[in-house]
């Protein structure tokens, strides 16, 4: 009996040592480069937030949320917000829908390269952040809108834009 609660009482503790170092790894850092040619890493934001949203052309929750994270991103100058577009089989017709349905904030185009980095998504819309520290704190599937991302981030609103000020 007594082995058997030893063995338990290890188990138990790898297991919450695997729990804490999991919750305090960093993510895997991230290199990408926008419609624009420019370059965006993980490593060059350190100290700020980041907000990667994963969406799709035949996407109708995507395609509803974008205004919405447009309109936190230009209120919020500070959190990065990169928008991946992962159906993009022409890239022009991508940039033209994505700026049609509001898309104003650095817009990545999918590809092999950009897959290995941030893995794959198994459903759209998914936004992912990152804390100052580069750590994943939100990874959701799921619609976005600006009050989630102000929660998420901390950051608020401008008086402007709050209600009753």
């Amino acid at each position: 009996m007594g082995l058997q609660t030893n063995r338990l009482r290890n188990i138990a503790a790898g297991a919450a040592l695997a729990a804490a170092l999991l919750g305090t790894a960093s993510a895997a850092g991230f290199d990408l480069t926008d419609t624009q040619g420019t370059r965006h890493r993980l490593a060059d934001y350190k100290g700020r937030w980041v907000v990667l949203n994963f969406w799709a052309t035949w996407c109708v929750p995507c395609i509803q949320e974008i205004p919405e994270i447009a309109a936190f991103q230009r209120d919020n100058r500070e959190v990065v917000v990169l928008g991946i577009a992962v159906d993009a089989q022409d890239v022009k017709k991508t940039q033209q829908f994505a700026a049609k349905v509001g898309h104003e904030y650095p817009l990545v185009i999918a590809t092999e390269q950009v897959e290995k980095q941030l893995g794959s998504q198994h459903a759209l819309p998914t936004t992912r952040i990152y804390d100052p520290n580069g750590k994943v704190v939100y990874d959701q599937v799921g619609r976005v809108n600006r009050k989630t991302l102000e929660s998420v981030t901390a950051v608020r609103a401008p008086r402007s834009a709050q209600i009753g000020t």
